[in-house]
């Protein structure tokens, strides 16, 4: 019997000249019949803190520390999964090996999304709109990505105000991009997640884990 589950995508630090070391992609990965529970409880945790903004990394601030912090136990207490891989840019050499920097950003995303692929189930890929080449994306992915067993049901672009799991994917992105690239006492906000985050995934999150709730894999390009 086949399970179904949807992986919600995002992107963190991936332009080629942002000055910024590492780039990373990440999904969260949900059951597809947990998906309206999951909504359902985040809503409700909004409310219970009068959060009524789209949740987003780059808006986190002081005055909603409780809510963030809630939001990363919510996460640990659930089935809810997060993956990520991490690339120091500094190592890319597309020229060396005839290709252009956008192949490598789907080549990437190709080790994202195949990674632990269970043959058996399906799989529905969303991908948040950020400008006018998402639809090329959701092309090129549906290119690279090995569809001949049929696990990748569904490849599609959504806006993120459309699913608080694709925003909690940018949240839980955000804070492994930010570890790693940005000074850590630049915003308090900030320091307090990771350091939730730490604390519940025991793991290092500057280097390769192989933990089922936050897997981080750094490639080590060759």
């Amino acid at each position: 019997m086949s399970n179904t589950f949807n992986l919600y995508c995002d992107e963190s630090c991936h332009i080629e000249n942002d000055h910024k070391k590492y780039m990373f992609l990440g999904t969260v990965s949900c059951a597809y019949p947990q998906v309206r529970r999951h909504t359902k409880r985040i809503n409700e945790i909004k409310k219970e803190h009068n959060f009524f903004a789209e949740i987003k990394w780059s808006k986190v601030s002081m005055s909603k520390i409780q809510f963030y912090l809630d939001l990363v136990d919510y996460f640990f207490d659930t089935d809810l999964r997060f993956r990520a891989i991490g690339i120091d840019k500094s190592t890319v050499r597309c020229d060396e090996f005839g290709f252009s920097y956008d192949d490598f950003y789907y080549k990437m995303y190709y080790q994202l999304l195949n990674y632990n692929i269970d043959t058996l189930n399906h799989y529905n890929i969303y991908l948040d709109i950020k400008d006018t080449l998402s639809a090329y994306k959701v092309k090129r992915l549906k290119e690279i990505l090995n569809i001949k067993y049929g696990v990748f049901r569904n490849i599609q672009n959504i806006r993120s105000h459309e699913s608080l799991l694709m925003q909690l994917a940018d949240f839980i992105m955000g804070a492994v991009s930010y570890n790693m690239n940005d000074d850590l006492k630049a915003n308090h906000a900030k320091v307090q997640i990771i350091d939730k985050i730490k604390s519940h995934a025991k793991v290092d999150l500057n280097q390769t884990n192989y933990s089922e709730k936050v897997n981080l894999f750094f490639i080590e390009l060759k």
